[in-house]
């Protein structure tokens, strides 16, 4: 019977620990810290009382920890935020999210007149700021940062989220335009790195955070997403840079890394149909002789196929946002999404050979070249 009693208890705490961990609202190190703790207080219950009193403060001591595992929450009053990218996906549902909760906020679109704009203006409170931002734009980002450092002198600039992104090539390393590599990384590293650097002075001031949406196309060698993941891996050294350089000053800086989320026009089969013509158009004739167009047309339907899979909640991403901002112990990175462990795992602890199937057999598995396959034996053979 005690047996019972007592899994019963723990089958229900893994159950709560591993879902929280799957939603990004506990971290690592406090979830072992919890589990230890419940282990050496189970056996003590077990050892010292009847099974009725020491199931029940087993029980209640699962669910106090619950509470202090997730650590302690800053306020929110006061505090201002500046979030990129607000057109669309994570960070328009953050901006929303965050002006809910009493932050200022400052949300970057990249006009303001398009639909998600329009939907910022209709559901967020008169203290939320828009203004068009082009992170490619040097002048843009010094109108920002004269808009937002009036308001924000007196406390400083509590947080800035680095969410806008770019990529609308989906192809070999080769396969890419050089154009493509550029304009990756001007928008993803060094359009980043410029606002942050413009608001790194309010952000010291404030002891601030700083929160960037970075991708594990950055950390593992996704097939098909070289533009995107080199610019995305400089993206990620840099803020793990920041992580270590400002720590004197009181910034903590934090990376999320997304899982497969429904974003923007990441899903519109018809926008990769398009960026998949272009790319075919651009191509020089040998290296489209070499691969072939079969070789492309291939590529493009396994990626909108996979795209079809991408969790359309992006809560995960924006709950991660917040803690990352708020959490008086925010973590250096999050993982937000399903599955997410095991990729890493398998990125981190197994050969890289398993890693590279696991990727191809989950995401895009090319097939051989048009100038690598067998050729064709037509007719007989003459000696």
């Amino acid at each position: 019977m005690e047996r019972w009693v007592y899994g019963s208890l723990w089958l229900l705490f893994a159950g709560s620990l591993l879902l929280r961990l799957s939603r990004s609202q506990l971290l690592l190190p406090r979830a072992l810290l919890h589990l230890g703790v419940l282990v050496l207080l189970q056996y003590l219950c077990q050892a010292c009382l009847p099974l009725p009193l020491g199931a029940a403060l087993t029980a209640a001591g699962g669910l106090a920890l619950g509470r202090v595992a997730q650590g302690r929450r800053l306020p929110v009053a006061g505090k201002a935020v500046f979030i990129t990218g607000c057109d669309s996906g994570f960070g328009k549902q953050a901006a929303c999210h965050l002006d809910s909760m009493g932050f200022k906020v400052f949300a970057s679109v990249l006009d303001l007149q398009s639909a998600g704009a329009k939907e910022l203006r209709q559901r967020c409170s008169p203290s939320l700021t828009l203004l068009q931002m082009d992170l490619t734009k040097p002048e843009d980002i010094r109108k920002a940062q004269q808009l937002v450092q009036p308001q924000t002198a007196s406390a400083g600039l509590w947080g800035l989220v680095n969410n806008a992104g770019f990529d609308d090539t989906i192809a070999d390393a080769e396969l890419s335009p050089l154009c493509k590599f550029r304009t990756c990384m001007d928008v993803n590293f060094f359009g980043t790195l410029e606002l942050t650097k413009a608001l790194l002075p309010l952000l010291r001031s404030a002891r601030g955070r700083i929160v960037t949406v970075s991708s594990p196309a950055g950390d593992m060698p996704y097939p098909c997403l070289a533009a995107y993941g080199a610019s995305k891996a400089a993206l990620t050294l840099l803020m793990d840079t920041f992580r270590s350089e400002l720590e004197p000053w009181g910034v903590k800086v934090s990376v999320i890394l997304p899982g497969y989320f429904k974003t923007g026009t990441s899903c519109n089969p018809a926008y990769w149909h398009e960026k998949k013509e272009q790319l075919l158009a651009s191509l020089p004739a040998d290296l489209l002789q070499a691969y072939g167009e079969e070789y492309i047309h291939e590529i493009n339907k396994q990626f909108v196929k996979f795209m079809k899979t991408a969790n359309e909640d992006l809560s995960l991403v924006v709950n991660s946002i917040t803690d990352a901002l708020i959490s008086a112990s925010p973590a250096a990175r999050y993982y937000p999404g399903a599955g997410m462990w095991l990729i890493y795992f398998i990125h981190h602890y197994l050969p890289s050979i398993i890693r590279d199937l696991f990727l191809k057999a989950f995401f895009i598995n090319q097939k051989l070249p048009r100038a690598l396959q067998p050729k064709q034996q037509n007719g007989l053979k003459h000696e």
